[in-house]
């Protein structure tokens, strides 16, 4: 695999100077990087049109952070291009090759050795008087809150139709595996591998004490439907877009059956490995035996 794709964060001057530096070791090295029209532009460098770079593009490195990527993940939602993430911000879940090891890895993945991960994705569909006002993926999570300041809401939960409760909250969050390291971590839910078919409901602020996350099978539909009077409330996709909804909308998530994000599994870099890194897990302390 000699011709990879690249999706660079442009806000970012080390993004920009790392994706100079990919380029050149690309042109001596017999990798050549196929850039969208915007990324292009900005390194001086020619570029493909959208549906060009779509149809064209197997595998991409996106450089930046895990924000970046979960960019890049909706500008390749629907295809079955492969995702790579060189991390130049904080964690890194998502993003998780070093800058000092992007050619290396680079080098792994033109010689195909790697494997691939099928992370799944929420689908989610909010309805207003019967009627679908929006269809929404996310690789991370589908947040429910308020804009109002310290307005608690009263979410009405149902499992499949069922009804299960109502929860008073400042919010909720529905999230994928992938999505268990990000917001719904802070909100006291489980660590759950990328690659198990899961949803992760988790309560954000929530005023009662029987309050816990609950995790829900592939097949479940959870609904959502904020009860009350507010007009303050929003609706979030993966922490960067946002949608208005009003009292007694549906908002049912479920995980898509049709769509995936295909991101790459490098030698000896594996989920527990990333966990352990990023969180500190057995850093200190750890059995040395006997």
């Amino acid at each position: 695999m000699n011709e990879l794709g690249m999706i660079v964060n442009l806000r970012k001057p080390e993004a920009v100077s790392m994706a100079r530096r990919l380029l050149q070791w690309g042109q001596d090295n017999n990798c050549t990087f196929l850039l969208p029209h915007q990324e292009a532009s900005a390194l001086t460098t020619i570029g493909l049109d959208d549906e060009q770079w779509l149809k064209t593009v197997q595998l991409a490195l996106v450089i930046g952070g895990d924000g970046t990527f979960l960019r890049a993940a909706r500008y390749v939602m629907g295809t079955d291009i492969i995702l790579h993430g060189v991390n130049l911000g904080h964690l890194g879940f998502l993003a998780s090759s070093r800058p000092e090891q992007a050619e290396h890895d680079i080098t792994n993945i033109m010689h195909d050795n790697f494997t691939i991960l099928e992370r799944r994705v929420l689908s989610c569909t909010v309805y207003r008087d019967d009627s679908q006002l929006h269809k929404i993926y996310a690789l991370n999570d589908i947040v429910l809150t308020t804009n109002a300041i310290a307005r608690l809401l009263q979410i009405e939960i149902r499992f499949n139709d069922e009804f299960f409760c109502v929860l008073p909250a400042d919010g909720v969050i529905v999230s994928t595996p992938t999505g268990s390291t990000a917001y719904a971590l802070s909100a006291g839910g489980p660590v759950i591998p990328p690659h198990m078919d899961a949803m992760l409901l988790a309560p954000l602020c929530a005023h009662t004490l029987y309050s816990r996350p609950l995790m829900a099978s592939e097949n479940d539909c959870i609904t959502l439907i904020p009860r009350g009077v507010s007009r303050d409330l929003m609706l979030t996709q993966d922490g960067q877009l946002a949608y208005e909804v009003f009292p007694s909308d549906r908002i049912n998530v479920r995980l898509s059956r049709s769509r995936k994000i295909r991101t790459v599994n490098l030698p000896g870099r594996n989920f527990l490995d990333i966990v352990r890194e990023k969180l500190g897990w057995g850093v200190r302390g750890a059995y040395k035996g006997d």
